[in-house]
């Protein structure tokens, strides 16, 4: 089994609002997913382990900070777990579509612990957005 996800993957929704992941990755998911609002307006999905390990700083925070409560409420509230069916589809509920615009046409891409799912124009528009930093980078995150 892995959390270790790579890759750009291009299924469509369905007119149920469901999504096939990868079939590279369905022995990772088999025991669930959870899916969660993610920054930038894409959704996250993480193996149950890898929720585990990306909530755990939230959900042990403490309640006397005002802003701790806000992103535990945020992060919580928008988080549906559930199994995929035989076939490896999810279902994305109907808030979640809206939060990242999902309407037919989307991206899968593998972010290392977790895979994000994109509206295919969003993730273009970020993509290019980001190309000529990626292709020239100055010092900086990656240490190079």
């Amino acid at each position: 089994m892995t959390d270790r996800f790579v890759g750009t993957y291009t299924p469509r929704l369905d007119d149920k609002g469901r999504v096939t992941l990868p079939a590279k990755y369905r022995d990772a998911f088999a025991p669930g997913v959870a899916v969660s609002r993610g920054q930038d307006h894409c959704l996250y999905v993480f193996t149950p382990d890898g929720f585990q390990r990306f909530a755990e700083p939230a959900i042990t925070a403490s309640v006397t900070d005002q802003g701790a409560r806000a992103f535990q409420r945020y992060l919580l509230a928008n988080t549906d777990e559930q199994r995929p069916d035989a076939q490896g589809r999810i279902s994305i509920p109907a808030r979640m579509r809206e939060y990242a615009g999902l309407v037919k046409d989307v991206v899968i891409l593998g972010v290392g612990d977790r895979m994000e799912i994109w509206d295919a124009q969003a993730w273009a528009d970020y993509e290019a957005a980001q190309e000529a930093a990626f292709a020239q980078p100055e010092t900086g995150l990656l240490g190079g």
